[in-house]
């Protein structure tokens, strides 16, 4: 049976990004606020003006 696994332990080459390493976010860096939070809401209402607009135009 290990010898059936080891293939999927090697997938992992060591000192990469690892999706276990992950932090989680902190709100009290300003970048991560912006980043996270108001670029994607800024993106969402942005493009709800656009589609408005565009339907205006028909």
């Amino acid at each position: 049976m290990s010898h059936l696994l080891y293939p999927l332990l090697a997938q992992l080459p060591l000192g990469t990004p690892n999706p276990d390493d992950n932090k989680p976010l902190d709100f009290t860096d300003p970048f991560d606020v912006i980043v996270f939070i108001i670029l994607p809401i800024l993106i969402v209402v942005l493009y709800i003006i656009w589609k408005k607009k565009k339907n205006q135009n028909k």
